[in-house]
């Protein structure tokens, strides 16, 4: 799969990029409590990542590259917004 954004309340809460939809779902149901924090209310959702949220996806798997991690055992990183 290409890299995917997961969203709380419509906010881009990280990049993945899993394997399979099954895998997407496995990260979904198992990360939902750190995704939501303490708003059990809010709605997690998923859309493919547009060209700068895949690049942040890219960076992060070349970083993880180059300290010797393989890119099969890379799945994304939290995206953080700025503050406003």
């Amino acid at each position: 799969m290409l890299p995917t954004i997961i969203m709380v309340d419509n906010v881009p809460r990280c990049v993945v990029r899993p394997t399979d939809k099954k895998d997407l779902d496995r990260f979904i149901r198992n990360a939902k409590k750190y995704l939501i924090g303490e708003n059990e209310d809010a709605k997690v959702t998923h859309r493919p990542a547009d060209e700068a949220e895949s690049a942040q996806w890219y960076e992060g798997a070349a970083l993880n590259k180059a300290w010797g991690g393989q890119e099969d055992n890379y799945f994304g990183l939290p995206i953080f917004l700025p503050k406003s």
